[in-house]
C-alpha cells in the first residue's frame, strides 16, 4: 500500500499524473492513514508555483531556472520502502514497483525513464548518471558510472572552434551545438544495475513509461516555466519545436497534455532488446543524424555509430569515508562529488559543528519546520572547507582513465593527515577568499578554466528487502543541447569539459576534452552507514543526493552536516536555507528560502551581514536545489523532498 505524507505549494493537494492519464490526489494531511493515491478526473487544477525567477536569459550559461519554495513541508514515515524522486509522477510510479515486490533496481528503471518523459529539461535516456547501490544479501556498495564520453573523433580543439581554419566559435553557442553531445550512459548503466540486482523482468520495467508517453500527462508548473524560459533555443531544433511549442512559437502552458509516440517506441524497443536497440541500428543512427544537425546554423558534432556501439558502463570503487559515528559512501571519479564531499567533511571533522545547531529550529511553526536559520558561524566553517575541497577537486579530478589522481589513488586526497593541515588553514573568524590547492608535487596537469555546471535529477530508494539506491540523473543544462531526436533530449554533457586544453603556463588541463574520456562531474549521490563499536561498517542508515550542478556538492555537504551533526529530520534538512560555496570568494545563502531576506542584496538579513563582517562576498540568489534524503527509524524509514522542486516521498504503511 501506498501512502504520501508531504505538501504542496500552499498546503494544495498533491497532483499525481499516473500512467493512466488520470490524475491521482495524495493526501497532504500529514497525519493522514489514507494509503492509496485515488484517481479523480483530469482537469483537476494544477497546484501554482509561486516566486518563479531566472538570473539571466543567456541559455548558453543558464542552468534549469528556480521555481520557488514549498514552504512548512512534514518528513514522511513508511514502512519497509520508501523512494523519493524530484517529480510525483515518478515517485508514483517507482514506488507501485516496490509495492509489487520489486527491487530499488527494478525502481531505478521505472523512475528514471518517467522522469525522461516528466521532467526532460533535467534528465533523460539521452544522459548519463551516477549510481550507488547497496546489496542487503552482501552487505557492498556496487558503483555504477554511465557517464557521457566523448566521441573518438573529438580532438582538443573540438569545443573550441569549428575547425581547424575557422576558429570561429560553435554556433549558436557551443552548449546548444552538436559539438556538446556526449555518447549517452544511463541505459547502459541502468541495464547493468539490473543485471546485477534486479528483480522483476526488464521488459516489464518499461510499460508505466510507455504508457505515460502513448496516453499523454500535463505539462507541470516547474516544466512550464523552463519551457517558457527556454524557448527561444528549443524553437531551433525542429523536433523540440514541435513538442514544446505551440504554433505561434510560445511555450506550452501549465496543464497542457504531452503525448510522445516517439518516445513510446524507443522504450518498447529497449524493452524488447535490451539496451543494445538504442546503442545500435536505427535508434543509434537516429542520434548521430541529430548530432550532425545543422538547422538554425548550429554547428555538427563528429558522434558516429561506433561511438555508440562501444560504449559502456564502468563500475568503479565507492568513496567511503568516516565521519563522527558513521561512514560516508559516494562515487569515485570522474565524479568529483565523492570525493569533494569527503574531503569537506573530513576537514569539518576537526571542528565542533553540534555546537552550532540553527536557531528558530524548535516548535512547530513554518520556520521551525523549514530548516531554522543556520548560523553564521556553521556557514563560514562549511564554507571555508568546501573552498579548500573544491581547490583540490578543480585542479587534480578527472577522468582516471586518462589523468591519475595524485599517488594515483583517491586517498591521498582524503588522507586524514592531510585533512587535519587542510582545517589549520581555516581562521574562524575571517574568510580565506580563494583556497590553494595542496601541493602533491609536480604534476603533468594544469589548473584550467572552470566551465559552468548545472542542473539534474535525483532519485533515491530504498526497497522492503533492505537495499538501497543513490542516483543523480542528467542531461546537464537544461533541456540539454537541445537537440530532440525519437522523442527524446540529447545531452550537452561535453561542455563539462574545460574548452581550453591548456592551462596559462602552457600545461595541458586535467580535464580537457580527449577521444572517448568522461567529462568531470560534481554529482554526489551519497550512502551514510552507521558505525559499529569496532570501528567496522554497520547497517545502512540514509540515502541521500541532490541535482544542481557544480553546487551539488554543496547542497549534499549541508544536508549531510544537518542531519549528522545536528540531529534533523530528514526534511528540515532538505527544506533548510541552501548554503556552501566553491573556490571564490562568493558564499550562496539561497535567497529562495523564506527565512532569508534576499531584499537590498541580503543588506537586511542577520546571517548574510555576519558572513559580510568575516569577509565573505555573500550571493542571495535563489538556488535549485532538488534534494532527497531517506533515513531509517527503527524498522521503517522517514523521508523528505526538496520544497525547491515538485519531487514527494511515497512508499508502503508504517508499522504501528
Amino acid at each position: 500500500m501506498i501512502r504520501a505524507r508531504s505538501r504542496w505549494w500552499a498546503g494544495a493537494a498533491v497532483l499525481v499524473v499516473l500512467a493512466s492519464g488520470s490524475l491521482a490526489a495524495c493526501s497532504s494531511d500529514p497525519e493522514s492513514d489514507q494509503s492509496a493515491c485515488k484517481s479523480v478526473p483530469n482537469g483537476v487544477p494544477v497546484a501554482k508555483v509561486t516566486g518563479t525567477s531566472s538570473a539571466t536569459t543567456d541559455l548558453s550559461l543558464n542552468p534549469e531556472i528556480a521555481t520557488g519554495y514549498r514552504t512548512g513541508m512534514r518528513a514522511v514515515r513508511t514502512g519497509g520502502f520508501a523512494v523519493s524522486t524530484a517529480n510525483p509522477v515518478a515517485t508514483e510510479a517507482a514506488c507501485r514497483v516496490l509495492r509489487d515486490g520489486g527491487t530499488a533496481a527494478d525502481a531505478l528503471v521505472v523512475a528514471q525513464t518517467a522522469l525522461g518523459l516528466v521532467e526532460p529539461q533535467a534528465t533523460g535516456i539521452g544522459g548519463g548518471a551516477f549510481l550507488l547501490y547497496y546489496d542487503a544479501a552482501t552487505k557492498t556498495v556496487d558503483t555504477y558510472d554511465g557517464r557521457e564520453t566523448a566521441p573518438a573523433a573529438a580532438n582538443s580543439d573540438y569545443l573550441r572552434w569549428i575547425s581547424g581554419t575557422d576558429h570561429t566559435g560553435p554556433q549558436p553557442n557551443t552548449r546548444a551545438s552538436g559539438r556538446s553531445i556526449g555518447t549517452p550512459g544511463v541505459l547502459r548503466l541502468l541495464e547493468s544495475a539490473h543485471n546485477d540486482h534486479g528483480r522483476l523482468r526488464w521488459h516489464t520495467l518499461f510499460t508505466p513509461a510507455v504508457t505515460l508517453a502513448d496516453h499523454g500527462f500535463a505539462i507541470s508548473p516547474r516544466l512550464a516555466s523552463q519551457i517558457a524560459d527556454s524557448a527561444a533555443d528549443l524553437a531551433k531544433d525542429p523536433n523540440a519545436r514541435t513538442y514544446f511549442l505551440q504554433a505561434d512559437g510560445t511555450a506550452k502552458p501549465v496543464g497542457s497534455t504531452l503525448t510522445n509516440p516517439a518516445m513510446a517506441k524507443v522504450l518498447s524497443a529497449v524493452a524488447s532488446d535490451g539496451a543494445s536497440a538504442f546503442y545500435n541500428g536505427v535508434i543509434a543512427a537516429d542520434i548521430v543524424d541529430a548530432v550532425a544537425a545543422t538547422s538554425g546554423g548550429r554547428t555538427p558534432g563528429a558522434t558516429t555509430v561506433a561511438d555508440l556501439a562501444a560504449y559502456q558502463a564502468r563500475k568503479r570503487t565507492a568513496i567511503c569515508t568516516a565521519y563522527r559515528s558513521h561512514d560516508i559512501c559516494g562515487m569515485a571519479a570522474p565524479s568529483s562529488g565523492g570525493l569533494a564531499v569527503a574531503a569537506t567533511l573530513g576537514i569539518l571533522s576537526h571542528f565542533d559543528l553540534a555546537a552550532m545547531k540553527p536557531d528558530k529550529l524548535d516548535g512547530d511553526s513554518n520556520t521551525a519546520r523549514d530548516g531554522g536559520i543556520p548560523t553564521a558561524a556553521a556557514v563560514h566553517l562549511v564554507a571555508e572547507a568546501e573552498r579548500l575541497a573544491y581547490a583540490d577537486r578543480d585542479k587534480y579530478v578527472a577522468d582516471p582513465d586518462y589523468v591519475p589522481l595524485p599517488g594515483d589513488s583517491p586517498l591521498a586526497l582524503i588522507n586524514p593527515d592531510y585533512l587535519a593541515h587542510r582545517a589549520a588553514l581555516i581562521d574562524p573568524k575571517h574568510s580565506m577568499g580563494t583556497a590553494a590547492a595542496g601541493d602533491f608535487g609536480p604534476v603533468l596537469v594544469g589548473h584550467g578554466p572552470q566551465q559552468p555546471e548545472h542542473g539534474t535529477s535525483h532519485i533515491s530508494i530504498v526497497d522492503k528487502y533492505g537495499n538501497a539506491a543513490s542516483m543523480t540523473t542528467t542531461v546537464e543544462s537544461a533541456f540539454g543541447s537541445m537537440h530532440m531526436v525519437d522523442g527524446f533530449l540529447l545531452n550537452n554533457q561535453l561542455t563539462d569539459f574545460s574548452a581550453e586544453p591548456t592551462d596559462k603556463a602552457g600545461l595541458p588541463v586535467a580535464n580537457r576534452i580527449e577521444a572517448g574520456k568522461r567529462p568531470r562531474s560534481s554529482m554526489a549521490p551519497t550512502l551514510v552507514f552507521d558505525r559499529n563499536p569496532d570501528g567496522t561498517r554497520g547497517p545502512l542508515s540514509m540515502v541521500t543526493g541532490s541535482p544542481g550542478g557544480s553546487v551539488i556538492i554543496q547542497f549534499v555537504v549541508k544536508n549531510l552536516v544537518a542531519m549528522l551533526d545536528w540531529g534533523i529530520d530528514p526534511q528540515r534538512a532538505v527544506s533548510m536555507i541552501d548554503f556552501g560555496a566553491a573556490n571564490t570568494p562568493t558564499t550562496n545563502v539561497g535567497g529562495e528560502h523564506p527565512n532569508v531576506d534576499a531584499s537590498d542584496s541580503g543588506n537586511n538579513d542577520a546571517v548574510v551581514g555576519q558572513l559580510r563582517q568575516l569577509g565573505h562576498q555573500v550571493s542571495v540568489a535563489p538556488q535549485s536545489s532538488g534534494a532527497s534524503a531517506l533515513v531509517r527509524k527503527d524498522d521503517g524509514w522517514v523521508g523528505g523532498a526538496d520544497p525547491r522542486r515538485e519531487g514527494v516521498v511515497l512508499g508502503d504503511l508504517p508499522p504501528r
